[in-house]
């Protein structure tokens, strides 16, 4: 199985650093690394092209111009060009766990996507990591929450994962599927755009096509910093496209990933 692991992000190269920084340290590396950059400055750029030589994969850096929040168009444009039949994708302010794109890997199955949880680390926490590039935490770190999401265990993820078809605690930022079930779907929907509700849509729509949705607990743990809350202003009309998407049963949208096909060949 070859994996592609996509980082979606947008100009906060501080916290894609720290992301970069705990990829590093992984005890199974991806055979691909994508970011998807939804319209960043140069300094994100050259961030990536100073840390493209540290993995042998090298790093893609897949740009649009900034119009906007755009996260769904980006994130369909990288995953066009993934070489991998399975894609783990994140966002750029997520520090992974030493073993997380392992655990990803060795939970793929077919027929089933991945959810994982995370841990929130507050803003003093936040900062000192930034200041000091520091990418380990533990259960008993200071300035977390969900403190538990932050326990690896394989014996309790045997126990507490669960295979569920209820839309909390869907999220893109610890994702994992196939990539032909990916395009199967059409991919996220670009009609969605704005901060909210992508990844749930994108999921209804897996789950509408047969696919099961496996919550992960105690596996693939992720630290997300934190940051400001984004803009929800175009919250009503993704949640009325979740709404009819979830009313209609519906498997494939229009305004997806196919676009790019052709362009990829």
């Amino acid at each position: 199985m070859k994996t592609s692991l996509v980082i979606a992000t947008y100009n906060w190269p501080k916290a894609l650093e720290l992301v970069l920084l705990s990829l590093l340290k992984q005890s199974v590396l991806p055979n691909e690394i994508l970011i998807a950059d939804d319209g960043s400055t140069k300094e994100t750029k050259q961030l990536i092209e100073r840390y493209s030589s540290k993995f042998k994969s090298g790093i893609k850096h897949i740009w649009q111009k900034d119009d906007g929040f755009q996260k769904t168009s980006i994130l369909n444009k990288s995953i066009a060009k993934a070489t991998g039949d399975y894609i783990i994708q994140i966002d750029g302010d997520i520090i992974i766990h030493t073993h997380f794109i392992k655990d990803h890997v060795q939970m793929a199955k077919k027929g089933f996507f991945i959810h994982g949880s995370r841990t929130f680390l507050n803003e003093k926490k936040t900062q000192k990591a930034i200041k000091n590039s520091i990418i380990n935490f533990s259960i008993f770190s200071p300035g977390i929450t969900n403190r538990f999401n932050s326990l690896h265990s394989l014996f309790l993820s045997k126990i507490l994962s669960n295979k569920n078809k209820n839309l909390k605690g869907t999220r893109g930022c610890n994702f994992s599927f196939w990539k032909h079930d990916f395009i199967k779907v059409n991919g996220y929907n670009e009609d969605m755009t704005g901060w909210g509700k992508e990844d749930t849509e994108l999921s209804v729509r897996l789950m509408n096509s047969g696919l099961q949705k496996l919550k992960l607990k105690c596996l693939a743990v992720c630290y997300h910093l934190h940051h400001k809350i984004l803009s929800k202003e175009g919250l009503n009309i993704n949640n009325s496209i979740l709404l009819l998407v979830v009313k209609e049963k519906r498997e494939i949208c229009i305004n997806g990933i196919n676009k790019y096909a052709n362009r990829n060949r």
